[in-house]
C-alpha cells in the first residue's frame, strides 16, 4: 500500500466519519444539541474539504495510485451514508431520500467494479452530472447537520432539504446515465452466461 499525503488525507476522512456520527451519542450535559450540530457540521466540512484536496494533490504531485483510487470513493460513500443515517435518526431527512442516495452509491459502486473486471471501467467514469450531484450533497448535508439559522438569516434546514432533494433527483438521473452507458455490455455479458 503506497503512503503519501493524498492517501493520508483520505484516511483522515475515514477517521472523521465516526466523529460526525459519534458526537450525537455524547451525553446532553456534555454537549447541548446546538453544539453537537455545530461540531458535526465542522467535522463534515473538514472531511469534505479533504475529499477535494486529496484528489488535487494526487494529480498535482503525480501520486495517483490504484489504492488511492479505491479508497477515495469508499471514504466518500461512508461519509455520506454515515451522515445521512444520523440525519434520518434525527428526523431531518426523509428515509426515502437517504435510501435513494445510499442505494445508488451501492449500485454504481458494484457496476464500476464489474465494469473494471471486464476491462470497461472507462465507460462508467465519473461524469459532470455525478460531480454536480456530489456538490449538491456535500452542500446539503452540512446545512442539515447545522439545523439552525446561519447568521440569523439563512434557514439551513430549509435550503439543505431543498438541495438534498435536488441531489436525490440528480442521483437517479446519474444512475440511469451510468446504467445506460453500461447497458450494451450488460446485455452482451448476460447473453454469454
Amino acid at each position: 500500500m503506497p503512503f503519501n499525503i493524498p492517501i493520508l488525507l483520505t484516511w483522515l476522512r475515514v477517521a472523521l466519519i465516526p466523529l460526525v456520527v459519534g458526537v450525537y451519542y455524547l451525553p446532553t450535559h456534555w454537549l447541548p444539541l446546538a453544539d453537537r450540530n455545530l461540531a458535526a457540521t465542522l467535522v463534515f466540512i473538514v472531511a469534505a474539504v479533504t475529499d477535494w484536496f486529496d484528489g488535487y494533490l494526487a494529480r498535482r504531485w503525480n501520486q495517483v495510485s490504484a489504492f488511492g483510487a479505491f479508497l477515495d470513493p469508499v471514504a466518500d460513500k461512508l461519509m455520506v451514508a454515515g451522515a445521512l443515517l444520523v440525519l434520518v435518526q434525527l428526523d431531518r431527512v426523509n428515509a426515502i431520500i437517504a435510501f435513494i442516495i445510499i442505494g445508488r452509491e451501492i449500485t454504481i459502486s458494484a457496476l464500476r467494479e464489474w465494469m473494471a473486471e471486464i476491462g470497461a471501467r472507462k465507460s462508467v467514469a465519473v461524469s459532470s452530472l455525478g460531480k454536480i450531484k456530489t456538490a449538491a450533497q456535500m452542500t446539503a448535508i452540512p446545512m442539515l447537520l447545522f439545523h439552525d439559522r446561519l447568521l440569523g438569516v439563512l434557514d439551513t434546514h430549509y435550503w439543505g432539504e431543498y438541495l438534498l432533494w435536488i441531489a436525490g433527483v440528480l442521483t437517479v438521473w446519474s444512475m440511469l446515465y451510468y446504467l445506460r452507458r453500461a447497458w450494451p455490455l450488460i446485455k452482451e455479458k448476460a447473453g454469454t452466461m
